[in-house]
């Protein structure tokens, strides 16, 4: 087994390997993970693990009334995790590679990162600013019929490319636009699909790519059926993802 210690990142969303990870960050224990980041000589890895919150706070309540109206300040590494930060956050994350750091003059950042390497999550440090985890890497296995599978997830996720986008008189994508290694497909889709985080978090911690292209085909198959029968709704950028406010 191999494991890492990392700063821990929480936020209400997935990241997966491979896609980009823009963060805009304020709070005070974020800003001090940057800082530890900017520590590291550039050109090497300045790695951290993101994780989705189960139960928590994305930003802690930081006055009173915000950002819960009953809510009453915190502070820490642990604010708005609860006791157990632990039980806060889903099992498995992602490692994170910030290519970006950049200090506003607030004294805030900004950060461009990319999803590198699943992980599962062993236990959690609140003794210092920010937290820190010791992690477990996962190995992507690639399951049975992985190479036809991400073929039928193209195709679905084409039609549901189009449908949500209210274009079926026009094609949206061709080959040449989605990869076809079958674990970058699996990652690219989870991420692209508008899915519930719950949903995300289950595609992200599948056993093996095959599994993880079977349960996006279900599906997108499914959402494809719901959006047929939805025609009013809104156009969605399926690739951008909204940046992250800690």
């Amino acid at each position: 087994m191999t494991t890492v210690r990392l700063p821990l990142f929480p936020l209400n969303s997935v990241l997966f390997p491979g896609l980009v990870l823009p963060l805009n960050i304020f709070e005070e224990r974020y800003r001090a993970l940057m800082r530890d980041l900017l520590k590291i000589p550039e050109g090497e890895p300045r790695r951290f693990a993101v994780v989705a919150i189960r139960d928590g706070h994305e930003v802690a309540p930081s006055a009173q009334g915000l950002p819960d109206q009953t809510s009453v300040p915190e502070r820490g590494p642990t604010a708005g995790f609860g006791d157990d930060p632990l039980k806060a956050f889903h099992s498995v994350g992602c490692i994170a590679d910030a290519a970006t750091v950049r200090e506003r003059a607030d004294g805030g950042f900004e950060a461009l990162a990319t999803g590198t390497t699943r992980v599962r999550l062993l236990s959690v440090d609140a003794s210092g600013p920010f937290l820190t985890a010791e992690l477990e890497e996962l190995t992507e296995e690639p399951g049975d019929e992985a190479g036809a599978l991400a073929e039928g997830v193209l195709r679905a996720f084409r039609a549901y490319q189009k449908r949500l986008a209210g274009a079926r008189e026009r094609s949206l994508s061709t080959g040449a636009d989605l990869p076809d290694e079958p674990s970058v497909v699996s990652y690219l889709v989870a991420a692209a699909a508008v899915l519930d985080t719950p949903t995300k978090q289950r595609l992200l911690q599948a056993p093996d790519t095959a599994s993880r292209l079977r349960d996006e085909l279900r599906l997108l198959r499914g959402e494809s059926a719901i959006i047929r029968n939805l025609p009013s709704l809104p156009a969605v950028d399926l690739t951008r993802s909204p940046t992250s406010l800690n």
